[in-house]
């Protein structure tokens, strides 16, 4: 859109001037001869720009800024000077005025000052909409669910986000323990500070140290530059660290120290560096039985534990199956550009029996991958995967079922049929891990991803996947 902006100067010459070059540069212009005809113009009509000058009858520029900072405190202001008269322009500056022009007026130079500020206008609008939306997004309203177990989470959040206490938060992969995390951190006071994440079990061991805490250049091979770690980026706000459980020994006893004294030293470095980052962690493991192994450090357990946030699994939580699957269908249908506006009662009752190993990250995956091939309205029990529908009570095919006719059979298509039941009972039966699911089949893992390709059995998510 073209951006509007008002020009105020008693001189008809230099509105004119102005207008003219304005108009070239693509901006919508209208003019006013004094601070008065303006302050009536602006009732009527919004604008992105006022450019005015400073001297004038009846009112001054400063005056009209004054109004215009009062009024109207979203539109840029731009004052018209004359040459010597610069200190006015700087004390306008002062009070809220966005920069000056000089007269006699060099055409180059107003038309960059102009353009530059109407990008800053439009960067601090798109910041604004940006905080605006990830308010919206991690607000406590998209941690989804009407559950006594969901409403007990709901609460724990509320009272927690405003504190900088550390959290741990526990659960089954796929429940939504990163969205709860941010949810803590954009409803509170850190909300306009970093949210910085750390995925424990995808960086290898000999990496982690340097991606936590930096490192110097030189301090090894690969180490061209000074490189400041996960910690120091999130200072001020939160450092999320998923999948802790992952973290090895070596690294759980650096964490520690962080944790106690809040400083962090790179690798490399002869010096501490002061960080103050509120930590969140998660993961799908049981901690407590991993400290009992010696696999985990107990005092950096009862660190990280301050609160605790348990995750329910989705098959504990049934009833909300229904509201996920009719938010995940909206979110789709935006993404996706379709319209696909209900789910039927039968294809509902289908998804509600479903006991999704992969919880509500399996669920928003089969919905959008639903949403995605559904030709109608409606989603219809043929539309969703046969997963789902094998979980539902659909029987298994079996020789018994088998109608032998004169016109004979097509063998291939009912040993595909069978061996791919078979396949989505052993996926089912693993929890949805295919190589657990390979394993029971007494297949290679290889094997069985060319299956689940062959199949289409492609909603189970390889991020799934346990240790064996």
């Amino acid at each position: 859109m073209k951006a509007k902006i008002l020009v105020v100067d008693d001189e008809e010459s230099i509105r004119e001037f102005l207008e003219i070059m304005l108009k070239k540069e693509g901006y919508e212009v209208t003019l006013a001869e004094d601070g008065s005809k303006a302050k009536d113009i602006l009732q009527k009509k919004s604008f992105d720009m006022i450019i005015s000058d400073l001297q004038m009858p009846n009112m001054t520029g400063i005056d009209l800024l004054k109004y215009v900072r009062q009024n109207y405190p979203e539109i840029l202001f731009m004052m018209i000077t004359a040459f010597g008269t610069t200190e006015t322009a700087v004390e306008a500056m002062k009070m809220g005025a966005y920069d000056y022009l000089t007269k006699p007026f060099k055409i180059d130079e107003v038309r960059i000052n102009i353009a530059n500020a109407l990008k800053s206008k439009n960067l601090e609008f798109e910041n604004r909409s940006l905080k605006k939306e990830l308010g919206k997004e991690f607000s406590f309203q998209n941690v989804i669910g009407n559950s006594p177990a969901m409403h007990h989470v709901f609460d724990l959040i509320k009272r927690v986000s405003q504190a900088p206490t550390n959290i741990l938060i526990t659960g089954e992969s796929g429940t939504g323990k990163e969205v709860i995390a941010k949810a803590i951190h954009y409803n509170g006071p850190l909300k306009d500070r970093p949210f910085v994440t750390i995925n424990c079990g995808a960086i290898p061991e000999n990496l982690m140290e340097s991606e936590m805490f930096g490192h110097k250049k030189g301090s090894f091979t690969g180490a061209v530059v000074d490189k400041p770690g996960l910690f120091e980026v999130a200072d001020g706000g939160t450092l999320f660290l998923d999948e802790v459980g992952e973290l090895p020994l070596s690294i759980q006893v650096k964490l520690l120290r962080a944790l106690q004294e809040r400083i962090i030293r790179r690798v490399g470095a002869t010096e501490d560096t002061k960080v103050e980052v509120r930590i969140i962690a998660a993961t799908n493991r049981n901690l407590e039985d991993m400290v009992q192994k010696g696999t985990f450090r107990q005092d950096l357990y009862y660190r990280l534990n301050v609160i605790h946030i348990k995750t329910p699994p989705l098959r504990d939580r049934k009833e909300d199956i229904p509201i996920l699957a009719h938010h995940f269908l909206k979110k789709y249908n935006d993404k996706l550009n379709k319209s696909v506006n209900s789910v039927s009662d039968e294809a509902m009752e289908i998804l509600k029996k479903y006991d999704y190993p992969g919880n509500v990250r399996e669920l928003e995956n089969l919905m959008e991958r639903t949403v995605a091939l559904e030709a109608g309205a409606t989603v219809l029990p043929e539309s969703l995967p046969p997963l789902v529908m094998t979980s539902s009570g659909k029987k298994m095919a079996s020789t018994s079922d088998i109608q032998m006719t004169d016109e004979g059979v097509e063998l291939d298509k009912v040993i595909g049929q069978i061996e791919k039941e078979i396949i989505i009972k052993a996926i089912h039966q693993a929890g949805g891990v295919k190589k657990r699911a390979a394993k029971l089949l007494k297949i290679t893992f290889r094997s069985m991803r060319y299956r689940i390709e062959k199949y289409n059995l492609g909603t189970v998510n390889d991020d799934e996947l346990a240790d064996d």
